[in-house]
């Protein structure tokens, strides 16, 4: 079972998830905007994806830009800014098994299919 993390208004998102109903694969969709991960889901998603949590931080949305950029923040501190505002997190991310990967371009979804 995969499970994408998924923005519908997100056309690399949309691709992604196509890419995957495609590939025959049973799939599970989390629109995360809607559905926030919790802390300790994206903690736990973040060591599947083996990234620091800023690497999984969108810094040219807006919110960042005026909210966090410049600031110091802890790995922590980046994380809980993620559960908060759910748009600053990476899309889309697909998820399988004990393996994550932000699936962009969404070929890179070969890697776990």
């Amino acid at each position: 079972m995969i499970t994408i993390y998924h923005n519908p208004r997100c056309g690399k998102s949309r691709e992604c998830l196509a890419f995957i109903a495609n590939s025959k694969q049973q799939f599970e969709v989390i629109k995360y905007l809607e559905t926030p991960l919790t802390f300790d889901e994206l903690s736990k998603l973040i060591v599947k994806l083996n990234l620091n949590p800023i690497e999984l931080v969108r810094t040219k949305e807006s919110i960042w830009k005026e909210k966090f950029k410049g600031n110091s923040l802890t790995e922590e501190e980046i994380i809980q800014t993620m559960v908060d505002y759910p748009i600053l997190m990476e899309r889309p991310i697909a998820v399988k098994g004990s393996k994550a990967i932000i699936a962009r371009p969404f070929e890179r979804l070969k890697e776990i299919i």
